[in-house]
């Protein structure tokens, strides 16, 4: 038998969860490859801006020149921002794929929030044809991490799915395989970051930045006031806002739930919202299955007790929530004669 080269055991196909906080790439066959963060480093002359790096080694370089470099985050609340710093960073990531892989122009599927206008997915499209690709799919978010967590859509049963990225808050209801709901909150972890910085800044008069915030919520994050075991404790500099002279704070899980608590309520009642739109059979499906939780947002501790003391339905969260959105575009691009009725004008 002749020998196949290495290359000719994968598919050229990759999936891509293009998302406000973080860049996954998952190449069929081989699984993710690329996982950074959505960020381009700029340099400004004037009028013009020289893009000088995206992913990990942009937030390197911000850190090293932050007089001379500009980070930006070309996505806002899951959809495109900056379409040349998008661009960019997609041509960049896909060509690093294509080193990896020594695949020629792929089919690209790209996620996108439920919410998203016809406009907002064309920008996407357009991006993604820029780069090379030689077919372009759209799916919505929540519809792909309901299959990466393995939820089984033509078993005739409602199936919610709520996924909490970095810009938004996607829930898809599905049910013999077909969407029936898809919706999008443009509250998620920026907001809970956001709102970390706000507390802060008003319990203990301290100014601090997004990168501190996230640091908090990760260390030290809880969605519940109760708590039980040792304590966590995060020690946190910043500028004190009537001196100006540097200080540090102590904060903990019980401060964190306190600054979230209005983020918190907004998903909530955002999900309670969409359980009373639906069919009486369709909610009494959703009820008795419970409610999967996907996305970054779902490692924020007792996240899915809190969502379930509110809402009334029980939440699970699976393993690895962060790649149920990329894995479950896989999933789709994989199989598309089978689930191609979930794309986007599919």
């Amino acid at each position: 038998m002749q020998d196949m080269r290495v290359s000719d055991m994968f598919s050229d196909d990759i999936a891509i969860d293009l998302g406000t906080a973080n860049t996954l790439v998952h190449a069929l066959g081989r699984g993710i490859i690329i996982d950074e963060p959505s960020a381009v480093a700029v340099r400004s002359r004037g009028h013009s801006r020289e893009i000088m790096a995206v992913g990990h080694s942009a937030k390197t370089l911000a850190a090293r020149e932050p007089a001379n470099i500009e980070l930006i985050r070309p996505l806002r609340d899951g959809v495109v921002a900056d379409f040349v710093a998008t661009e960019e960073m997609l041509r960049q990531f896909i060509r690093r794929s294509k080193s990896m892989l020594g695949f020629r122009r792929p089919r690209i599927l790209i996620c996108v929030p439920a919410g998203a206008t016809p406009v907002e997915r064309r920008t996407v499209e357009e991006a993604a044809r820029g780069v090379g690709a030689r077919e372009v799919y759209i799916v919505e978010e929540p519809v792909a991490a309901a299959l990466g967590a393995g939820l089984n859509l033509d078993d005739g049963r409602g199936a919610m799915v709520v996924d909490i990225g970095g810009g938004t808050t996607d829930i898809a209801v599905l049910s013999v395989g077909s969407v029936i709901e898809a919706r999008s909150l443009r509250c998620a972890g920026n907001a809970m970051d956001e709102a970390i910085i706000r507390y802060v800044r008003r319990q203990h008069q301290l100014v601090i930045g997004e990168a501190n915030a996230e640091r908090i919520k990760i260390e030290a994050g809880s969605a519940s006031r109760a708590q039980d075991g040792a304590d966590v404790e995060v020690h946190i500099r910043g500028q004190d806002v009537e001196t100006g002279r540097f200080k540090e704070v102590v904060l903990g899980p019980s401060d964190v739930a306190v600054a979230l608590e209005a983020p918190i309520a907004d998903i909530g009642d955002f999900v309670r919202r969409v359980l009373e739109d639906l069919e009486p059979e369709i909610a009494a499906a959703v009820v008795d299955r419970g409610i999967t939780l996907t996305g970054g947002g779902a490692l924020l501790d007792r996240l899915d007790l809190e969502l379930a003391r509110r809402v009334g339905v029980r939440f699970h969260v699976p393993a690895n929530p962060m790649h149920c959105v990329v894995k479950g575009s896989a999933a789709v691009l994989e199989r598309l004669s089978e689930h191609g009725h979930l794309l986007i004008g599919g």
